[in-house]
């Protein structure tokens, strides 16, 4: 809960006897009314300790009173203006005056009206009316937020828990709301045929259209307008999120960028994400790198082109990638998977404890049978799988230039058994859809070709280029298995009915502290390549994988 350990653990049932004078505080709605703060003393029920001078400090659990109270006083003191008074009932009151400062002064929001709801234990949430006012323009905002309520541990006082978020949910802790002149002109973003690419046609395209803005806003020849906007700070630039429009007071005039989407793929894509609870997916050309689609169910983070997540059983296509290349074993090579394979005091498991007795590799591949992949480990190099990763594939490089921001992947070093979770994309391996996407498409045109979705011609900016292409061996190789995985293997079910040159790879990434995991695919058809993941989904062959081959077969 915040910087702060939350003291309190649950909502109190038993309403606090009434010490001193009652106080009637409405700040308001129906949430809080009237109710009686405590004067002079403390109800008998809550607990207190002692410290050494005999100074009592109230522990335990917050009361239904105490949150009323701190919460009160807070939003009183914001709405009145009154902001080092209400940064004074908060845990952090620099930070909380700093912002809530700016709200007035730097925002430019007057005519402030806060309503509470209904808490919840310890949280309260509200919602916010106010006016963006600057020079002669004006027009009205409103969003909901909400506060937690924690007890200082110094002395037991109730207090708001102080993130930017309370002041306005898409703030991140040192970002800033500014008004004016906005420091980056809008853009018109448009698709490979022409037509312009807006939210209300492709809804969960926002976080990529801020980052065009960002990325060529200054270049494309458009002119700033009025906006209430979120600046982000240090923290937020360095997890590359971009600043947001809130209320556009005058439009300015938009430059125009044209990116690499396809209108048909982009369209099918939002509609099979919005099947499914987070849910991301790519689809990308292996020939050149262009990426046609992107899109995630979830509106705010961009985990398509931005998440860092275990990829499962899909990193075994880089994997097999180094096996088949170091001559370690070929598709019809007699090749076991063990129930179970112990490396450096760690114990392996294959999914539902399956084996394979007799069996060859490809059949493994297939099957996404993990030992038969782990137990090439003493083999191997501790850096082997990074060095193929980056020379093959171009992953983990922290290079890739695609025109908005993005993650390249991540395949750390490590030793033991973290080595041999890496094999199959556990332990340390971090990847998105985009990155997955691209080892499906390098695999297809047997190099790897940086995925954009603004051509570098645009900007002269350079494309990352990886070190060696796959030989045409070991591409026929990596083809061979991708088919029978596609045709009789874990990826059958989702590829049925496929046509052509095709090739899949399912995988299930698992997540501490998560029920289900992480369900991941990643195929090619002709020269399209596409990979999706649903967290939380379950398998990847039933969750991702209707997602993906949908879109291989809407072609583009």
């Amino acid at each position: 809960m915040g910087k702060r350990r939350r003291v309190a653990e649950r909502r109190r049932t038993t309403r606090p006897a009434v010490v001193g004078g009652l106080i009637a505080v409405v700040v308001g709605g129906t949430g809080f009314g009237v109710y009686a703060l405590t004067g002079g003393g403390a109800a008998a029920d809550e607990p207190r300790s002692a410290t050494a001078d005999h100074k009592a400090v109230k522990t335990g659990p917050l009361s239904t009173a105490e949150v009323r109270a701190a919460s009160t006083s807070f939003l009183t003191a914001w709405q009145q203006g009154r902001f080092t008074e209400a940064a004074a009932a908060t845990d952090d009151a620099s930070a909380a005056a700093k912002l809530l400062t700016g709200y007035a002064k730097d925002a430019h929001l007057k005519d402030v009206t806060l309503t509470t709801g209904t808490p919840t234990g310890e949280e309260v949430p509200f919602s916010v009316k106010a006016t963006v006012s600057y020079q002669k323009l004006s027009k009205p905002l409103a969003y909901g937020s909400s506060l937690t309520v924690v007890r200082r541990p110094s002395d037991g006082k109730p207090l708001v828990d102080w993130h930017s978020s309370v002041v306005h949910p898409d703030l991140k802790d040192g970002d800033t709301l500014v008004t004016g002149e906005s420091g980056t002109p809008p853009i018109k973003a448009l698709d490979r045929d022409g037509g312009e690419v807006t939210t209300a046609k492709y809804p969960s395209l926002g976080a990529v259209l801020d980052g065009l803005r960002e990325k060529y806003g200054k270049t494309a020849g458009g002119k700033a307008g009025i906006e209430l906007r979120v600046v982000r700070g240090a923290a937020s630039q360095k997890a590359q999120l971009s600043d947001k429009t809130l209320v556009e007071l005058s439009k300015g005039t938009p430059g125009t960028v044209k990116t690499t989407l396809s209108p048909t793929l982009q369209a099918a894509a939002e509609q099979q994400v919005g099947k499914r609870s987070k849910a991301s997916v790519v689809v990308v050309r292996p020939s050149t790198g262009e990426i046609l689609a992107v899109a995630n169910s979830e509106h705010g983070f961009n985990v398509a082109f931005q998440g860092s997540l275990a990829p499962g059983s899909t990193m075994k296509i880089v994997t097999s990638t180094m096996l088949f290349e170091k001559k370690l074993i070929t598709p019809d090579a007699s090749h076991p998977c063990p129930k179970t394979y112990k490396l450096a005091g760690w114990t392996f498991h294959n999914d539902g404890d399956s084996e394979i007795k007799k069996g060859t590799f490809k059949q493994s591949f297939g099957a996404s049978c993990n030992n038969a992949f782990i137990d090439f480990a003493p083999k191997l190099s501790d850096n082997d799988l990074t060095q193929e990763a980056q020379q093959v594939y171009g992953l983990g490089m922290d290079n890739w230039a695609i025109g908005v921001p993005s993650f390249d992947g991540a395949v750390p070093v490590q030793s033991g058994a973290q080595m041999g979770a890496s094999l199959i994309g556990q332990g340390g391996v971090r990847m998105n859809p985009l990155n997955m996407a691209s080892v499906a498409a390098t695999v297809e045109s047997g190099a790897f070709h940086q995925p954009y979705l603004v051509s570098p011609s645009v900007d002269n900016r350079t494309l990352a280029k990886a070190a060696r292409t796959l030989s045409a061996k070991t591409q026929s190789q990596l083809k061979e298995v991708l088919r029978f995985t596609a045709d009789y293997g874990t990826a059958a079910k989702a590829m049925a009915g496929m046509s052509g040159d095709y090739g899949a790879k399912t995988g299930s990434a698992e997540v501490d502290g998560q029920k289900k995991p992480n369900g991941w695919f990643t195929a090619y058809k002709g020269d399209l390549a596409a990979a999706g993941v649903v967290q939380a989904g379950g398998h990847g062959g039933d969750t991702a994988g209707p997602i993906v081959a949908a879109l291989l077969k809407t072609g583009g």
